[in-house]
């Protein structure tokens, strides 16, 4: 079933580098950036409560806090340059290069949280590597 919801977030992620593109013209980036950010935290806060996500925050640890506040200081980041490469590129090749951080995720994932990689695997992460240095030059 997680492959079901992976493919719906690529679909949804491609939908937000076109949506993106077509709502940054003449608009500054960071401004793009915090009115998608007040969307997101409204759709957000609306599916924790309604599925009741809200009703196990008092277990929430001060790891779980750091852990997470820090994801969203790098997302914030992400989003920011995303939505800056976008204005000034073409969006076939910023979201595909974007997506050079499958594999710095792999390579992070194995470094910090001990994750196994096949031989296979790492020829999918030169692969991804080497397709991203591929668009760069196109």
């Amino acid at each position: 079933m997680w492959w079901i919801f992976a493919l719906l977030s690529a679909f949804f992620a491609a939908l937000t580098a076109i949506f993106a593109k077509m709502g940054i013209k003449d608009v500054d980036t960071d401004l793009a950036t915090a009115i998608r950010t007040v969307i997101i935290l409204i759709l957000a806060w609306g599916i924790a409560f309604f599925r009741g996500g809200t009703n196990s925050i008092h277990l929430l640890t001060k790891q779980n806090l750091i852990f997470l506040g820090l994801s969203g200081i790098a997302t914030g980041l992400s989003w920011i340059f995303y939505f800056k490469a976008l204005q000034i590129g073409k969006v076939s090749q910023v979201a595909p290069v974007d997506k050079i951080s499958v594999a710095i995720a792999i390579i992070l994932s194995v470094i910090f949280l001990n994750e196994k990689i096949s031989p296979l695997g790492i020829v999918g992460v030169i692969m991804i590597i080497g397709g991203t240095i591929i668009i760069i030059y196109s």
